[in-house]
Protein backbone atom coordinates (compact mmCIF):
# COMPACT_ATOMS: atom_id res chain seq x y z
CA UNK A 1 0.00 0.00 0.00
CA UNK A 2 1.33 3.62 -0.38
CA UNK A 3 0.64 6.69 2.20
CA UNK A 4 1.29 10.08 2.43
CA UNK A 5 2.58 11.70 5.36
CA UNK A 6 3.90 14.78 7.09
CA UNK A 7 6.62 14.18 9.24
CA UNK A 8 8.63 16.87 10.66
CA UNK A 9 12.52 17.11 11.85
CA UNK A 10 14.00 17.55 15.08
CA UNK A 11 14.81 21.47 13.87
CA UNK A 12 10.64 21.22 13.22
CA UNK A 13 11.03 21.12 9.27
CA UNK A 14 8.23 20.00 7.43
CA UNK A 15 8.66 17.16 5.36
CA UNK A 16 5.73 16.06 2.93
CA UNK A 17 6.06 12.93 0.65
CA UNK A 18 4.78 9.91 -0.06
CA UNK A 19 5.83 5.97 1.00
CA UNK A 20 4.71 2.20 0.50
CA UNK A 21 4.30 0.35 3.28
CA UNK A 22 2.50 -2.20 4.73
CA UNK A 23 0.64 -0.41 7.86
CA UNK A 24 0.65 3.07 8.98
CA UNK A 25 2.90 1.79 11.63
CA UNK A 26 5.53 0.87 9.59
CA UNK A 27 5.47 4.28 7.89
CA UNK A 28 6.04 5.48 11.21
CA UNK A 29 9.02 3.58 12.15
CA UNK A 30 10.73 4.32 9.18
CA UNK A 31 10.26 7.70 9.50
CA UNK A 32 11.51 7.39 13.21
CA UNK A 33 14.81 5.48 11.77
CA UNK A 34 14.95 8.79 9.91
CA UNK A 35 15.04 11.36 12.23
CA UNK A 36 11.05 12.43 11.20
CA UNK A 37 8.24 12.55 14.05
CA UNK A 38 5.04 11.77 11.77
CA UNK A 39 2.50 14.21 12.30
CA UNK A 40 0.17 12.34 9.80
CA UNK A 41 -0.09 9.25 8.17
CA UNK A 42 -2.82 8.60 5.43
CA UNK A 43 -3.67 6.25 2.96
CA UNK A 44 -3.56 6.99 -0.82
CA UNK A 45 -6.55 6.08 -2.17
CA UNK A 46 -6.71 4.54 -5.99
CA UNK A 47 -9.46 6.52 -7.31
CA UNK A 48 -10.15 7.56 -11.30
CA UNK A 49 -10.18 11.15 -11.90
CA UNK A 50 -14.19 10.88 -12.06
CA UNK A 51 -14.30 11.14 -8.47
CA UNK A 52 -12.28 14.38 -8.49
CA UNK A 53 -13.86 17.77 -8.89
CA UNK A 54 -12.76 18.86 -12.40
CA UNK A 55 -11.54 21.96 -10.58
CA UNK A 56 -8.82 19.89 -8.68
CA UNK A 57 -7.84 17.43 -11.58
CA UNK A 58 -4.40 17.05 -12.26
CA UNK A 59 -5.23 16.46 -16.30
CA UNK A 60 -1.30 15.16 -16.51
CA UNK A 61 -1.38 13.06 -13.35
CA UNK A 62 -2.94 9.49 -15.43
CA UNK A 63 0.17 10.00 -17.24
CA UNK A 64 3.01 7.32 -16.02
CA UNK A 65 5.61 9.41 -14.06
CA UNK A 66 8.46 7.37 -15.50
CA UNK A 67 8.05 8.15 -19.20
CA UNK A 68 7.47 12.10 -18.52
CA UNK A 69 10.02 13.84 -20.49
CA UNK A 70 12.08 16.66 -19.01
CA UNK A 71 13.77 19.43 -20.97
CA UNK A 72 17.45 19.38 -20.87
CA UNK A 73 17.90 23.34 -19.08
CA UNK A 74 15.25 22.54 -16.48
CA UNK A 75 17.85 19.09 -15.65
CA UNK A 76 20.38 21.16 -15.82
CA UNK A 77 19.03 23.27 -13.01
CA UNK A 78 18.88 19.99 -10.75
CA UNK A 79 21.97 18.82 -11.78
CA UNK A 80 23.51 22.65 -10.74
CA UNK A 81 21.47 22.60 -7.48
CA UNK A 82 22.00 19.29 -6.28
CA UNK A 83 25.76 19.99 -6.95
CA UNK A 84 25.76 22.93 -4.69
CA UNK A 85 23.79 21.29 -2.32
CA UNK A 86 25.77 18.44 -1.79
CA UNK A 87 28.56 20.35 -1.86
CA UNK A 88 27.63 22.41 0.90
CA UNK A 89 27.49 19.19 3.33
CA UNK A 90 23.94 19.19 2.58
CA UNK A 91 22.44 15.19 2.95
CA UNK A 92 20.78 13.64 -0.08
CA UNK A 93 17.64 13.25 1.27
CA UNK A 94 17.48 16.56 2.45
CA UNK A 95 18.46 18.26 -1.05
CA UNK A 96 15.74 15.88 -2.66
CA UNK A 97 13.73 17.53 0.33
CA UNK A 98 14.57 21.03 -0.25
CA UNK A 99 14.56 20.46 -4.25
CA UNK A 100 10.52 18.95 -3.88
CA UNK A 101 9.68 22.08 -1.87
CA UNK A 102 10.97 24.63 -4.46
CA UNK A 103 10.09 22.89 -7.48
CA UNK A 104 7.63 24.70 -9.46
CA UNK A 105 7.10 22.72 -12.91
CA UNK A 106 4.59 19.85 -12.21
CA UNK A 107 5.99 17.18 -14.21
CA UNK A 108 9.91 17.47 -12.41
CA UNK A 109 7.85 17.82 -8.90
CA UNK A 110 6.07 13.80 -9.92
CA UNK A 111 9.65 12.81 -10.52
CA UNK A 112 11.15 14.51 -7.53
CA UNK A 113 8.82 13.08 -4.79
CA UNK A 114 9.08 9.74 -6.68
CA UNK A 115 13.29 9.86 -6.64
CA UNK A 116 12.81 11.13 -2.55
CA UNK A 117 9.93 8.19 -1.76
CA UNK A 118 12.70 5.52 -3.73
CA UNK A 119 15.51 6.98 -1.45
CA UNK A 120 13.50 6.78 1.73
CA UNK A 121 12.66 3.49 1.02
CA UNK A 122 16.49 2.32 0.31
CA UNK A 123 16.98 2.57 -3.43
CA UNK A 124 19.93 4.53 -4.53
CA UNK A 125 19.80 7.55 -6.50
CA UNK A 126 21.15 6.63 -9.56
CA UNK A 127 19.17 3.00 -9.48
CA UNK A 128 16.28 5.33 -8.44
CA UNK A 129 16.91 8.05 -11.92
CA UNK A 130 18.03 4.94 -14.26
CA UNK A 131 13.75 4.21 -14.01
CA UNK A 132 12.57 7.65 -15.24
CA UNK A 133 13.20 8.12 -19.80
CA UNK A 134 14.19 11.90 -19.17
CA UNK A 135 17.53 10.62 -17.37
CA UNK A 136 19.86 9.72 -19.80
CA UNK A 137 22.20 6.32 -19.14
CA UNK A 138 25.38 8.92 -19.75
CA UNK A 139 24.05 10.48 -16.82
CA UNK A 140 23.08 7.87 -14.39
CA UNK A 141 26.45 6.20 -15.13
CA UNK A 142 28.47 9.23 -13.93
CA UNK A 143 26.31 9.49 -10.72
CA UNK A 144 26.36 6.05 -10.16
CA UNK A 145 30.03 6.47 -10.26
CA UNK A 146 30.31 9.28 -7.87
CA UNK A 147 28.06 6.94 -5.18
CA UNK A 148 30.46 4.27 -5.44
CA UNK A 149 33.71 6.63 -4.59
CA UNK A 150 31.91 9.13 -2.20
CA UNK A 151 31.97 12.47 -5.03
CA UNK A 152 28.71 12.90 -5.55
CA UNK A 153 29.03 16.75 -6.00
CA UNK A 154 31.79 15.96 -8.22
CA UNK A 155 29.70 13.56 -10.45
CA UNK A 156 26.75 16.29 -10.45
CA UNK A 157 29.35 18.96 -11.66
CA UNK A 158 30.31 16.50 -14.59
CA UNK A 159 26.72 16.61 -15.68
CA UNK A 160 26.34 20.00 -15.54
CA UNK A 161 29.30 20.44 -17.75
CA UNK A 162 28.60 17.92 -20.35
CA UNK A 163 24.79 19.05 -20.46
CA UNK A 164 25.69 22.65 -20.80
CA UNK A 165 27.89 21.89 -23.63
CA UNK A 166 25.00 19.73 -25.27
CA UNK A 167 22.95 22.49 -25.20
CA UNK A 168 25.37 25.08 -26.28
CA UNK A 169 26.08 22.81 -29.28
CA UNK A 170 22.49 22.55 -29.98
CA UNK A 171 21.71 26.32 -29.91
CA UNK A 172 24.86 27.33 -32.25
CA UNK A 173 22.79 24.43 -34.81
CA UNK A 174 19.44 25.88 -34.56
CA UNK A 175 20.39 29.35 -34.37
CA UNK A 176 22.78 29.11 -37.76
CA UNK A 177 19.59 27.74 -39.23
CA UNK A 178 16.95 29.82 -38.50
CA UNK A 179 18.04 32.70 -41.49
CA UNK A 180 18.39 30.14 -44.18
CA UNK A 181 15.24 28.57 -43.03
CA UNK A 182 13.15 31.91 -43.01
CA UNK A 183 14.53 32.54 -46.32
CA UNK A 184 12.83 28.62 -47.13
CA UNK A 185 10.18 29.47 -46.01
CA UNK A 186 9.36 32.91 -47.56
CA UNK A 187 10.62 31.35 -50.89
CA UNK A 188 8.49 28.47 -50.66
CA UNK A 189 5.66 31.06 -50.27
CA UNK A 190 5.86 33.41 -52.65
CA UNK A 191 6.10 30.93 -54.90
CA UNK A 192 2.55 30.09 -53.56
CA UNK A 193 1.17 33.41 -53.76
CA UNK A 194 2.35 34.84 -57.44
CA UNK A 195 1.38 31.29 -58.41
CA UNK A 196 -2.31 31.15 -56.65
CA UNK A 197 -3.07 35.15 -56.30
CA UNK A 198 -1.16 36.96 -59.05
CA UNK A 199 -0.81 35.00 -62.01
CA UNK A 200 -4.15 33.73 -62.86
CA UNK A 201 -5.50 37.36 -62.68
CA UNK A 202 -3.03 37.76 -66.12
CA UNK A 203 -3.95 34.84 -67.49
CA UNK A 204 -7.53 36.23 -67.59
CA UNK A 205 -6.27 39.06 -69.27
CA UNK A 206 -3.58 36.95 -71.99
CA UNK A 207 -6.17 34.95 -72.67
CA UNK A 208 -8.71 37.68 -73.69
CA UNK A 209 -6.50 38.69 -76.08
CA UNK A 210 -6.67 35.32 -77.98
CA UNK A 211 -2.26 35.59 -78.45
CA UNK A 212 0.18 33.14 -78.98
CA UNK A 213 2.28 33.70 -75.14
CA UNK A 214 5.94 33.16 -74.96
CA UNK A 215 7.17 30.17 -74.24
CA UNK A 216 8.55 31.33 -70.84
CA UNK A 217 4.42 32.79 -69.80
CA UNK A 218 3.42 29.38 -70.67
CA UNK A 219 5.78 27.58 -68.32
CA UNK A 220 5.01 30.26 -65.52
CA UNK A 221 1.45 29.71 -66.12
CA UNK A 222 1.68 25.87 -66.58
CA UNK A 223 3.20 25.56 -63.08
CA UNK A 224 0.39 28.34 -61.51
CA UNK A 225 -2.60 25.94 -63.03
CA UNK A 226 -0.69 22.57 -61.47
CA UNK A 227 -0.59 24.57 -57.67
CA UNK A 228 -4.12 26.02 -57.97
CA UNK A 229 -5.78 22.78 -59.24
CA UNK A 230 -3.92 20.29 -58.01
CA UNK A 231 -1.92 21.79 -54.61
CA UNK A 232 -3.18 19.32 -53.09
CA UNK A 233 -1.86 16.45 -54.87
CA UNK A 234 1.59 18.01 -54.81
CA UNK A 235 1.35 18.37 -51.13
CA UNK A 236 0.18 14.82 -50.47
CA UNK A 237 2.86 14.00 -53.15
CA UNK A 238 5.65 15.37 -51.24
CA UNK A 239 4.25 14.21 -47.56
CA UNK A 240 4.07 10.24 -48.53
CA UNK A 241 7.58 10.86 -49.88
CA UNK A 242 8.92 12.06 -46.78
CA UNK A 243 7.31 9.44 -45.13
CA UNK A 244 8.37 7.09 -47.47
CA UNK A 245 12.51 8.05 -46.95
CA UNK A 246 11.87 8.13 -42.82
CA UNK A 247 10.66 4.56 -43.41
CA UNK A 248 13.41 3.54 -45.37
CA UNK A 249 15.80 5.19 -42.94
CA UNK A 250 14.67 3.13 -40.47
CA UNK A 251 14.11 0.10 -41.63
CA UNK A 252 16.90 -0.09 -45.13
CA UNK A 253 20.04 -0.55 -43.86
CA UNK A 254 22.00 -0.36 -47.15
CA UNK A 255 19.56 3.04 -47.72
CA UNK A 256 20.35 4.62 -43.89
CA UNK A 257 24.10 3.69 -45.10
CA UNK A 258 23.91 5.81 -48.37
CA UNK A 259 21.86 8.52 -46.76
CA UNK A 260 23.99 8.74 -43.53
CA UNK A 261 27.25 8.84 -46.13
CA UNK A 262 25.93 11.06 -48.10
CA UNK A 263 25.34 13.46 -45.55
CA UNK A 264 28.72 13.47 -44.87
CA UNK A 265 29.59 14.47 -48.72
CA UNK A 266 27.28 17.93 -48.47
CA UNK A 267 29.83 20.46 -49.24
CA UNK A 268 29.81 22.47 -46.58
CA UNK A 269 26.75 21.12 -44.43
CA UNK A 270 28.83 17.76 -44.46
CA UNK A 271 31.78 18.89 -42.99
CA UNK A 272 29.07 20.81 -40.49
CA UNK A 273 27.37 17.34 -39.50
CA UNK A 274 30.91 15.61 -39.20
CA UNK A 275 32.37 18.43 -36.63
CA UNK A 276 29.58 18.61 -34.39
CA UNK A 277 29.12 14.56 -34.15
CA UNK A 278 32.83 14.63 -33.25
CA UNK A 279 32.21 17.38 -30.52
CA UNK A 280 29.69 15.24 -29.01
CA UNK A 281 31.47 12.00 -29.00
CA UNK A 282 34.44 13.70 -27.73
CA UNK A 283 32.51 15.39 -24.86
CA UNK A 284 30.86 12.45 -23.54
CA UNK A 285 33.72 10.13 -23.68
CA UNK A 286 35.58 12.69 -21.83
CA UNK A 287 33.32 12.87 -19.19
CA UNK A 288 32.88 9.62 -18.49
CA UNK A 289 36.43 8.17 -18.64
CA UNK A 290 37.26 11.07 -16.30
CA UNK A 291 34.34 9.65 -13.73
CA UNK A 292 36.19 6.30 -14.11
CA UNK A 293 33.44 4.27 -16.46
CA UNK A 294 35.50 1.78 -18.29
CA UNK A 295 36.51 2.26 -21.91
CA UNK A 296 34.15 -0.23 -23.51
CA UNK A 297 31.16 1.06 -21.58
CA UNK A 298 32.54 4.55 -22.41
CA UNK A 299 32.72 3.55 -26.22
CA UNK A 300 29.33 2.50 -26.16
CA UNK A 301 27.45 5.29 -24.00
CA UNK A 302 28.93 7.76 -26.25
CA UNK A 303 28.71 5.73 -29.73
CA UNK A 304 24.80 6.58 -28.22
CA UNK A 305 24.95 10.59 -28.60
CA UNK A 306 26.40 10.02 -32.55
CA UNK A 307 23.50 11.06 -34.57
CA UNK A 308 24.63 10.18 -38.05
CA UNK A 309 24.44 6.44 -38.80
CA UNK A 310 27.40 5.84 -40.64
CA UNK A 311 29.35 6.95 -37.79
CA UNK A 312 27.92 5.30 -35.13
CA UNK A 313 28.40 2.12 -37.28
CA UNK A 314 32.05 3.10 -38.09
CA UNK A 315 31.90 3.18 -33.63
CA UNK A 316 30.34 -0.53 -33.65
CA UNK A 317 32.96 -2.05 -35.31
CA UNK A 318 35.61 -0.12 -33.12
CA UNK A 319 33.92 -1.56 -29.87
CA UNK A 320 34.45 -5.27 -31.17
CA UNK A 321 38.04 -4.37 -31.90
CA UNK A 322 38.56 -2.66 -28.44
CA UNK A 323 36.50 -5.69 -26.95
CA UNK A 324 39.46 -8.13 -28.62
CA UNK A 325 42.38 -5.78 -27.38
CA UNK A 326 42.84 -3.56 -30.50
CA UNK A 327 43.81 0.32 -29.27
CA UNK A 328 41.23 2.75 -29.87
CA UNK A 329 43.30 4.50 -32.73
CA UNK A 330 44.69 2.02 -34.54
CA UNK A 331 40.25 1.14 -34.84
CA UNK A 332 39.54 4.79 -35.31
CA UNK A 333 42.11 4.56 -37.97
CA UNK A 334 40.41 2.35 -40.00
CA UNK A 335 37.29 4.68 -40.37
CA UNK A 336 39.13 8.00 -42.29
CA UNK A 337 36.03 9.35 -43.72
CA UNK A 338 34.02 9.66 -40.32
CA UNK A 339 37.26 10.11 -38.04
CA UNK A 340 40.52 12.61 -39.79
CA UNK A 341 43.85 11.41 -38.93
CA UNK A 342 44.22 14.90 -36.47
CA UNK A 343 41.43 12.97 -34.21
CA UNK A 344 43.03 8.97 -34.43
CA UNK A 345 46.66 10.80 -33.57
CA UNK A 346 44.90 12.84 -30.44
CA UNK A 347 43.38 9.45 -29.74
CA UNK A 348 46.72 7.54 -30.01
CA UNK A 349 48.82 10.38 -27.49
CA UNK A 350 46.08 9.95 -24.88
CA UNK A 351 46.25 6.44 -25.10
CA UNK A 352 49.91 6.34 -24.62
CA UNK A 353 49.94 8.92 -21.86
CA UNK A 354 47.34 7.10 -20.19
CA UNK A 355 45.72 10.77 -20.22
CA UNK A 356 43.01 9.96 -22.64
CA UNK A 357 40.39 11.93 -21.17
CA UNK A 358 42.60 14.73 -21.07
CA UNK A 359 43.28 14.59 -24.78
CA UNK A 360 39.40 13.89 -25.33
CA UNK A 361 38.45 17.64 -23.77
CA UNK A 362 41.04 19.40 -26.07
CA UNK A 363 39.34 17.31 -28.79
CA UNK A 364 36.53 18.58 -27.63
CA UNK A 365 37.36 22.35 -27.32
CA UNK A 366 39.65 22.43 -30.38
CA UNK A 367 36.15 20.54 -32.78
CA UNK A 368 33.85 23.09 -31.38
CA UNK A 369 35.81 25.87 -32.11
CA UNK A 370 35.99 24.41 -36.01
CA UNK A 371 32.26 23.42 -36.20
CA UNK A 372 31.75 27.04 -34.80
CA UNK A 373 33.46 28.10 -37.72
CA UNK A 374 32.31 25.77 -40.14
CA UNK A 375 28.70 26.73 -39.38
CA UNK A 376 29.59 30.32 -39.69
CA UNK A 377 30.82 29.49 -42.96
CA UNK A 378 27.74 27.42 -44.41
CA UNK A 379 25.20 30.40 -42.72
CA UNK A 380 27.13 32.70 -44.90
CA UNK A 381 27.13 30.30 -48.22
CA UNK A 382 23.28 29.96 -47.75
CA UNK A 383 22.17 33.66 -47.01
CA UNK A 384 23.47 34.72 -50.79
CA UNK A 385 22.21 31.54 -52.48
CA UNK A 386 18.70 31.54 -50.68
CA UNK A 387 18.43 35.14 -52.16
CA UNK A 388 19.71 34.61 -55.80
CA UNK A 389 17.02 31.69 -55.49
CA UNK A 390 14.48 34.34 -54.60
CA UNK A 391 15.47 36.55 -57.10
CA UNK A 392 15.63 34.14 -59.86
CA UNK A 393 12.00 32.94 -59.13
CA UNK A 394 10.55 36.92 -58.93
CA UNK A 395 13.00 37.41 -62.05
CA UNK A 396 11.39 34.81 -64.24
CA UNK A 397 8.15 35.68 -63.16
CA UNK A 398 8.60 39.34 -64.41
CA UNK A 399 9.95 38.62 -67.41
CA UNK A 400 7.30 35.86 -68.56
CA UNK A 401 4.63 38.79 -67.63
CA UNK A 402 6.38 41.34 -69.33
CA UNK A 403 7.07 38.99 -72.70
CA UNK A 404 3.41 38.33 -72.88
CA UNK A 405 2.54 42.13 -72.03
CA UNK A 406 4.87 43.12 -75.12
CA UNK A 407 3.29 40.46 -77.12
CA UNK A 408 -0.22 41.38 -76.05
CA UNK A 409 0.71 45.94 -77.18
CA UNK A 410 2.39 44.66 -80.70
CA UNK A 411 -1.21 42.70 -81.31
CA UNK A 412 -2.91 45.76 -80.49
CA UNK A 413 -1.03 48.07 -82.64
CA UNK A 414 -1.18 45.48 -85.85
Amino acid sequence: MEFSYVAVNEKNRKYRNRMTANTKEEVKRKLEQRGLIAISIDEVKKGSQEDIPIWQRDLGGSKDVHTLKISNKRLLTFMHQMALMIRSGISLSVAMAVMCDTEKDKNMLRILQEITANLYNGITLSQSLSSFKTFPTVYVNIIQTGEANGRLDEAFDKCVSLLKKEITLKSKIKGAMIYPIFLLILTIGLIIVMSVVVLPSFKELFESFDSELPIMTQITMGISDVLLHYGWLVVLIIVALVVTLRILYKKNYSFCMWWSTFQLKIPIIGEVLRLNQLTRFANMMATLTSSGVNILYSLELSRDVVGNKFMSDCLNQVIEDVRIGTPINISLSRYPKAFDPLFVSMIRVGEESGMLSDSLNKMADMYDEQATDATQRMTDAMTPAMTIIIAGIVGFVVISIVQAMFGMYSVITA
